[in-house]
Formats: structure tokens, C-alpha cells, sequence
């Protein structure tokens, strides 16, 4: 990905893929891996914390109080953990006695010195607060927020599974560490060298796995890995010095850092929109505002997981800051895709931004189409079940999947196919695994005749991604699969051999589970649990594997930074109760970060405060 040029309009590296070949590249919109990430710690971590207005005013957990608030407050305090509790009892005596050594400084000074204190520090204050931006980031609304319940669990009654999310626990404490020892600072870790990985993926932009571990570093209770790596945030990332990024990758990361950067970036990614049609450009220079689109893409076109990606982050970005802009950018989106004639109902990948015509018919609900109608359905879920259009779009766009796309193999595995220009490729992506939790996740929402039917489907797509991982030497998915020439649910080509620590396959047992409630699905997660200790697991972290139907691993020597932001998070609440984020008020965007439900009654919705 040349983001040595151009900050890509993307959102994350797990899902999309920035070229035809290769799934790494957009795997997420980069800059929505940015973007989101970043918007999630701005505006879903932030919910983690107790009602208070300062903390979105620019400081995020810095408050001693606050911390204690958050961590022994109604979603913590009763977990029963003994050790969380020595945590915090450990962290106020901390705080209490730094507060007794500066009071005894201060009462040592002068009048004089004390008050010229308070003045440097009101003077330091302005100018923090001049150097954020632009006019609209310097006159952000006070809001106060209520925090939705969940952000931290209970430990599980049943022993077993409360082991097994402790074992969760410690491997992402592992994976953690190790990334601290070996690669702080950069993008990502290279476990077996044991040195950073900074891909051209994330381009100019540094501590990726930092950015997309914060909630999953809460939600695990690893509170002082938490406090290091929001240390980490204030001081080092600076958008500022960023001069091309990739959009979808850059909104990820803002949702997980502060409202006021957030919103900073947010109108730093507004030229992408600047198109004959609305349509945002895939690659953006921050300096001068121009973009353009990745070259192998169609002709120039768009690509619908980027530009199809951007809805939940920008709709909470315009409650952020009271600018309804980045809200209107992203219904014009909708407002596009609605006067196009569909094929077969079907959205293919690739627009064109400056004519707004389909590029060429190829439609996928894996690499570069899948996130998008993920968005549809939770936009929906997020507007508290008001976005009616969004429902529409989702329930039509999952008719034309199943109609069109949908098939089941002679043995009886149903799988989601490609389709090219009016003919199937019979293959299935590990990203495409997804696709059972969104449909069991949607299912309550369909028609009464058709919820069953739907979840049906969602069991027998979590069975044959499920089949993926079983058929293989080590028990872990490849990159893709297949049902031809006699092959079912088996890679038969070398290149989508590979395994990046993916969170797919996880996610939908997650799903799975939280619906159904079959213990088999928590049985196959902890498969996966035992394989990645098996094979992946190395003395300095978590690898990738390049065959997974060798005998014996070949590390790629990768620890992936979703692999902490996702598949733990997603294994840990697999193994956790059910008010461990509830699905009826936290809403996931495609990274995986939790984002609130924006409720409409007046006794949820936040109060503003001026």
C-alpha cells in the first residue's frame, strides 16, 4: 500500500483488501482503522468511564477520581475478583500519596509562588487549548454523556469457562507484554525477531497495536496497561505530523483517543468527500486535502467496504462535536448507492467516484465489499431502531445475498460465494466468516416469518467456516476455501493458504453464542484457543502462519494488531456472561471496537451541557 504518499480513506487492516491479490492491504480502510479505532476510545471507551463532562472537554482518564470511579463503579464493582479490587485499592493509595507529597510541596512555597503557579498553569492551559486546531475543534459543545452498562464484566459462575477466560486473559497479557518489550512505539510486532513492524499499511502513522488495544485493555481489566498505553496517546500521537493516510484506517484510530483530536482529524478527512459525486477518495494527502483512488481498483473507482465503512464513526462524530456535517456526508453516501439500478439487487465493489457508475460487476461479502452491509444493519441497531432506511437497505441488500450468492455444497455446507459479472467462484474467505454473526444479529429484526430462517442460516455459515478450521493440519482457518472440483470447505490454492490470526471465525461463534447459547460454540472457540497456544503462540508473542495444512507451523513472523484489538476481545467475550457489553446498548463497529446505542428517549439521551 503506497501509503508512503497518501493516508488511504480505508478503515482497518482486517477485512478489506487494498488490492485484488492480496487481503492485507485494505483488510480495513486504514484510515477507518484510524478513524474508528480512535473514535471508539473517543466516543465508546469514553462511555467506559462515570458521567462527566470533563472528560470530553480533552482529558481522557486522567483523573485519579475518575478512575476510581470507572473501575468500582456498577459494572465493576461486583465482579467478584479479588485482585481487581487489590488494583484499585493499591492505585488510590498510589494517588493518595502523591497528593500528600505535592500539598507538602505547595504549603513549603510562598503566596506569591503559588499564585504565579496557577497562573503558568492557566497560561499553559491556553495555549494547549490554541494549538488544538481549527475554530470548530476550539468551540466544542459541553456534553455530558450516561454511560451505558457493560463496559466491564463479572466473572462467570461456571468454573470452566471462567478458567478458560482467564487463560483469554493471559494471552492477551502475552501478547501485550510482548509488544511493550520488543516493539514499543511501532505499528506492530515482529514476535519471532522480536523487533517493531511498521508496514506500509499504516503509513506515517506510528503505535497502531497501542491505539487498537485500549478497549480491549479495559474490557480485560488490565487497567495498568491501560493507564501506560493512554500515557503513550497524549504524548506521542499527533496527527499533525501525519501527511497522506488512508481514510478508513485513520477514523478507526480516532474513535479510540480524545473528542477534541477526534474531531481534529474528522475535518482533516473532509476533502476525501470533495468528488463530483460525494463519494469520498480512498487515499487522502492531509497537507494539501487532495485525493485519489488506489489504481488497480476499477478504473479509479471507490470501493464499497471504504467508502460503505465510515457511517457509525461519523454519525457519533457529529454528536461529538455539534457539527451535523460529517453526518450529511455519509447519508449522501446512501443517497447515491439508492438512485443506482443494483444487479440483481446486488451492490458490486468497485464506483466510480466522479461519474457515480458502478465500476466492474464483481460483488463480494468478503474482501472489499463485507463491511458495508455489516454498516447498514448497524446503523440501524445504533440509531436505537429508527434508521428505517438503514434496516431497508440491510434486509434487501441480505435477500439478494441469499438469492444470488448463497449455495449449499453436495455434503450439505453452506457457504457465500463470489460473483463476477453474472457467474459464482465458488470460494469463501475467512473474511466473509463474519457474515453468520451479522445474520444472527439481524435476525431479530427481520420479518416474523423469516427470523428462524435467518438464524438457521447464521448456524450453518458458523458450521462450515467452523469445518475450514477442522479440516486443516493445524486447526486454524485459511485465508479462503473453496467448494469445486470435489474440494469442500479446503484452500486448494497456496496463496489462501496463510493464517493472520483472523477474528472472523471468533466473532460469529461469539455471536453465536450469545443467541443461542449452544455450548457448542464456546466448545469451537476453545479450539481455536488451544490451536493458537499450539502453533502461534512463540516466546515473543503471537505469529501468523503461512500453511496451515503443514504439519508443523511456519511462522510469518507477525503479530497483527487486530489480533489483540479483535480475536481476544472477541474469545473474551465469548467466554464471558452476557452483560459484558449487552448487545442492547453497545453496538460493535467492524474493528470491534464498542460504540454506545445513540438512544432517542429523553431519559438516555445524553445531556449537553453548556
Amino acid at each position: 500500500m503506497p501509503v508512503a504518499t497518501l493516508l488511504p480513506f480505508t478503515a482497518t487492516p482486517n477485512r478489506k483488501s487494498a488490492s485484488p491479490t492480496s487481503f492485507r492491504l485494505t483488510e480495513k480502510f486504514i484510515l477507518l482503522l484510524v478513524f474508528s479505532a480512535f473514535i471508539t476510545l473517543c466516543f465508546g471507551a469514553i462511555f467506559f468511564l462515570p458521567d462527566s463532562s470533563k472528560l470530553l472537554s480533552g482529558v481522557f482518564f486522567h483523573s485519579s477520581a475518575v478512575e476510581t470511579n470507572t473501575r468500582t463503579g456498577p459494572d465493576g464493582g461486583d465482579s467478584g475478583s479479588a485482585g481487581n479490587d487489590e488494583r484499585v485499592l493499591a492505585k488510590i493509595r498510589k494517588d493518595h500519596e502523591k497528593a500528600l507529597l505535592e500539598a507538602k510541596d505547595t504549603l513549603q512555597k510562598r503566596p506569591d509562588e503559588i499564585k504565579q503557579d496557577i497562573l503558568n498553569d492557566k497560561e499553559k492551559v491556553a495555549v494547549d487549548s490554541a494549538g488544538q486546531g481549527g475554530k470548530q475543534v476550539n468551540n466544542l459543545p459541553f456534553v455530558e454523556y450516561h454511560r451505558p452498562p457493560g463496559a466491564t464484566g463479572h466473572e462467570p459462575l461456571d468454573p470452566e469457562t471462567r478458567d478458560r477466560r482467564t487463560k483469554v486473559r493471559e494471552m492477551m497479557k502475552h501478547a501485550w507484554d510482548s509488544y511493550r518489550r520488543f516493539a514499543w512505539g511501532s505499528n506492530e510486532l515482529r514476535p519471532v525477531s522480536k523487533q517493531g513492524h511498521s508496514s506500509n499499511l499504516f503509513g506515517s502513522i506510528k503505535g497502531a497495536t497501542i491505539v487498537d488495544a485500549l478497549d480491549t485493555l479495559y474490557i480485560m481489566e488490565m487497567f495498568e496497561e491501560f493507564d501506560v498505553a493512554t500515557e503513550w496517546v497524549e504524548k506521542n500521537l499527533d496527527f499533525n505530523v501525519v501527511s497522506k493516510a488512508d481514510v478508513f484506517l485513520l477514523s478507526f484510530f480516532l474513535w479510540q483517543v480524545f473528542r477534541r483530536k477526534a474531531v481534529e482529524l474528522g475535518e482533516k478527512l473532509l476533502p476525501a468527500f470533495k468528488t463530483p459525486t460525494g463519494i469520498p477518495w480512498a487515499l487522502l494527502n492531509l497537507k494539501s486535502g487532495i485525493g485519489r483512488n488506489w489504481p488497480w481498483a476499477s478504473g479509479g473507482s471507490s470501493i464499497l467496504a471504504e467508502y460503505g465503512t465510515l457511517h457509525l464513526e461519523f454519525m457519533h462524530l457529529s454528536k461529538l462535536s455539534g457539527n451535523p456535517e460529517f453526518a450529511q456526508k455519509v447519508m449522501n453516501i446512501r443517497k447515491v448507492l439508492n438512485r443506482l439500478d443494483k444487479p440483481q439487487g446486488l451492490y458490486p465493489n468497485y464506483l466510480n467516484p466522479n461519474s457515480g457508475q458502478w465500476g466492474q460487476h464483481h460483488v463480494s461479502v468478503g474482501g472489499l465489499g463485507d463491511s458495508f452491509y455489516e454498516y447498514l444493519l448497524k446503523a440501524w441497531l445504533m440509531s436505537d431502531k429508527t434508521d428505517e432506511e438503514g434496516k431497508k437497505m440491510y434486509y434487501d441488500a441480505l435477500q439478494a445475498i441469499e438469492t444470488n450468492l448463497m449455495r449449499k455444497s453436495s455434503n450439505g455446507l453452506t457457504y457465500i460465494a463470489e460473483w463476477k459479472g453474472g457467474l459464482l467462484e465458488h470460494k469463501m474467505g475467512h473474511l466473509t466468516c463474519f457474515a453468520g454473526g451479522m445474520i444472527a444479529l439481524g435476525a431479530d429484526g427481520a420479518p416474523s416469518d423469516k427470523t428462524g430462517h435467518q438464524m438457521e442460516q447464521a448456524a450453518e455459515i458458523a458450521r462450515t467456516c467452523h469445518e475450514s478450521y477442522a479440516r486443516t493440519a493445524l486447526k486454524l482457518g485459511p485465508e479462503a476455501f473453496r467448494f469445486d472440483g470435489g474440494v469442500e470447505a479446503i484452500a486448494t490454492r497456496q496463496n489462501e493458504k496463510y493464517f493472520i490470526l483472523r477474528p472472523e471465525v471468533i466473532e460469529t461463534y461469539m455471536y453465536m453464542w450469545r443467541f443461542t447459547h449452544d455450548p457448542k460454540y464456546r466448545e469451537w472457540g476453545w479450539e481455536a484457543v488451544q490451536a493458537l497456544e499450539q502453533h502461534c503462540k512463540v516466546e515473543g508473542g503471537y505469529s501468523g502462519i503461512r500453511d496451515v495444512y503443514a504439519s508443523t507451523p511456519n511462522h510469518d513472523d507477525v503479530q497483527q494488531s487486530f489480533y489483540l484489538a479483535e480475536t481476544l476481545k472477541y474469545l473474551y467475550l465469548l467466554f464471558s456472561d452476557d452483560d459484558h457489553l449487552p448487545f442492547d446498548h453497545w453496538v460493535f463497529n467492524t474493528e470491534a471496537h464498542p460504540l454506545p446505542v445513540i438512544r432517542k428517549d429523553k431519559t438516555d439521551r445524553p445531556n449537553e451541557v453548556e
